[in-house]
């Protein structure tokens, strides 16, 4: 079973037991969060889909550790100019491990898909009907 949830801005594909590196959350570490914005529920084939987000799903993480990230050098240079320009830049990351996925309330998608072959197959290419070509009447003069 995996969701794609949204993470501080960010979609994720997630399942249970995984850990993954998000922008700083404000919460605590070791304590809990739940995330509502799941936008895509798996349950072994089953796939769900939501409008924008599917209602009554969410993902329970645990928060791990509040940490920087790999220092990211920006360099910026005009050539025979003499301008350089040196900056670095670490992100603040938050590891969370996912330790839930809920998916009650949810849709199933199977009754969506019928509804399209349905819509599909009424719905046919109207006939055009093309006009006679002229004939071409020489003029000499």
């Amino acid at each position: 079973m995996y969701a794609i949830v949204e993470i501080a801005g960010q979609q994720f594909k997630v399942s249970k037991d995984l850990k993954v590196y998000v922008h700083r959350l404000t919460n605590e570490e070791g304590t809990k969060v739940s995330f509502d914005k799941v936008y895509l529920l798996d349950d072994n084939g089953t796939i769900t889909i939501g409008a924008p987000a599917i209602e009554g799903a969410s993902v329970e993480a645990k928060v791990l550790q509040h940490l920087k990230g790999d220092k990211v050098i920006v360099f910026k240079k005009k050539r025979r100019k003499g301008y350089k320009k040196r900056n670095g830049h670490r992100q603040y990351l938050t590891q969370i491990v996912i330790e839930g996925i809920t998916a009650s309330g949810a849709k199933k998608v199977a009754a969506k898909k019928e509804a399209v072959e349905v819509a599909t197959e009424e719905v046919e290419a109207p006939k055009v009907k093309k006009a006679p070509k002229a004939k071409k009447e020489d003029t000499q003069e």
